[in-house]
């Protein structure tokens, strides 16, 4: 068999702009290998540490294709109650190889283990598609921490867009994209299609410029700018989300002028509240998702109470968003963040990423809050 061509034959000088598109691939196994990075030495992760699930697998991903260091992945998310790759899982694998040209082996529908060996991270359009009602946020955040780093790129993203366990795109669009233009980065998006649990069918895009990183701080949250709520639904009864905003109301004594009933066009049923909590330094967005096992009045007083937590601490960096900055601050140019007791998430993500370069991740603080201290990692580092 004669040689394969090289990116650039195959999709033209690489400063071009280029196309491409991931979708979900068939439940069978199979191997995506594309041309490699110089050989390095492999780095072995185990994905059952920490919080065990997703997140090991994602953040790895991220740092091995913006670093060009291969990896090894065993016992992927052997925490959870259905060990290895799901759906969305494998796209942001198969994602991850696609920016970055790389050699992937074990990249099938329940695999607990992968080999990853990255080449150059290239800048171009990418749809990735998940398939199902998997985040398609979470595969956006394996992604656009390497691409930012690359130049002018445009991600579509399609799947879940509001799912339960993942950051929906209100805090994407919001909280975590400001805070990413805060370290410099160059990058916006629009949400076209809501997609929720469990038909999915939600489409984002994310705009992605070349930025100029610089170290972000955010440790004060700076004065009250604006506090609202919204219950968003599709395909079910106004009458839900008037309950849910007047169970907000009454207990987080909002305003009518600041509370939203947004009706969506989506492929399923689908219900969510969000509450933005905006300061002059950043924002929060608290979110809490209808199912038919719960009430409206429940769902409001759980994402009132969260609310309600947030705003009796003084950290401007709410604890779900904390951990979803870590990599982006590690490869940029660092700084320092303020958030509560880190969740099992950002401890893992910090443990993860020192383990890719040791000491780039540290806390300081007490047990209710800490200050969070990140390196920004050299390429020669690694």
């Amino acid at each position: 068999m004669g040689s394969s061509p090289t990116r650039a034959a195959r999709y033209g000088p690489v400063a071009q702009r280029t196309e491409r598109v991931i979708v979900s691939p068939p439940l069978v196994a199979g191997t995506l290998r594309r041309k490699t990075a110089p050989m390095v030495k492999m780095l072995d992760i185990d994905g059952s540490y920490g919080e065990g699930g997703g997140q090991v697998l994602r953040t790895s991903l991220s740092l091995s294709v913006a670093l060009r260091r291969p990896i090894r992945l065993t016992k992927i998310r052997a925490g959870r109650p259905k060990p290895g790759l799901m759906r969305q899982h494998l796209t942001c694998v198969r994602a991850a190889a696609e920016i970055s040209g790389a050699k992937v082996e074990g990249d099938h529908i329940g695999s607990t283990e992968i080999t990853f060996r990255p080449g150059a991270v290239e800048a171009g359009d990418y749809t990735f598609r998940v398939g199902t009602a998997g985040s398609a946020m979470l595969v956006l955040q394996t992604v656009a921490p390497p691409l930012l780093l690359a130049g002018a790129s445009t991600i579509q993203v399609e799947g879940g867009t509001h799912n339960p366990s993942a950051p929906p795109w209100e805090l994407i669009d919001r909280a975590w994209m400001p805070a990413v233009r805060k370290m410099g980065g160059e990058i916006s998006g629009r949400l076209e299609r809501y997609g929720f649990m469990p038909a999915g069918g939600g489409r984002a895009v994310i705009l992605i410029g070349k930025g100029a990183p610089c170290p972000i701080q955010m440790l004060e949250r700076g004065e009250m700018i604006e506090r609202s709520a919204e219950a968003i639904f599709a395909n079910l009864p106004v009458s839900i989300a008037e309950r849910e905003l007047k169970k907000v109301s009454q207990r987080m004594s909002l305003a009518d002028s600041h509370l939203h009933l947004r009706e969506v066009k989506s492929n399923g049923p689908g219900n969510a509240v969000i509450v933005s909590l905006t300061h002059s330094q950043g924002t929060e967005v608290v979110a809490e998702f209808g199912t038919k096992q719960r009430s409206a009045e429940n769902v409001a007083t759980q994402v009132s109470k969260d609310a309600e937590v947030f705003m009796a601490m003084n950290a401007p960096v709410g604890r779900y968003l904390a951990d979803q900055l870590l990599v982006s601050m590690a490869l940029m140019a660092g700084g320092r963040i303020r958030t509560f007791r880190p969740t099992r998430h950002t401890v893992t993500n910090k443990d993860i990423i020192n383990r890719f370069v040791p000491d780039t991740v540290v806390f300081h603080g007490s047990d209710t809050e800490k200050e969070i201290e990140v390196v920004r990692i050299a390429r020669e580092q690694t």
